[in-house]
């Protein structure tokens, strides 16, 4: 019987060398991937930027926009502060 205990052991270690094998190339794999092409001009980008009017205190959540980092947006004749959300 301790052969055959020792052929399981054996054949999980193999699989398990396997796995980590494959697992340590697919990882290596994506690093050499490039990454996507920027969204053509014009098109909106997800985002979630929050602002807050220092004047009267009105909030407003942005989600889209067309670049990544938009100008802040004007209330109250002046640009509005953006705010880390409360909650999420």
């Amino acid at each position: 019987m301790p052969a055959f205990d020792t052929i399981i052991w054996v054949g999980f270690g193999v699989l398990f060398g396997w796995v980590l094998w494959k697992t340590g190339i697919g990882m290596l794999r994506s690093f050499t991937r490039l990454p996507p092409e920027p969204l053509p001009p014009g098109e909106l980008r997800k985002i979630k930027r929050n602002y807050r009017c220092d004047v009267c205190g009105v909030e407003l959540r942005m989600t889209m926009a067309p670049d990544e980092d938009p100008p802040p947006p004007k209330h109250c004749l002046e640009e509005m502060a953006e705010v880390a959300p409360l909650y999420e």
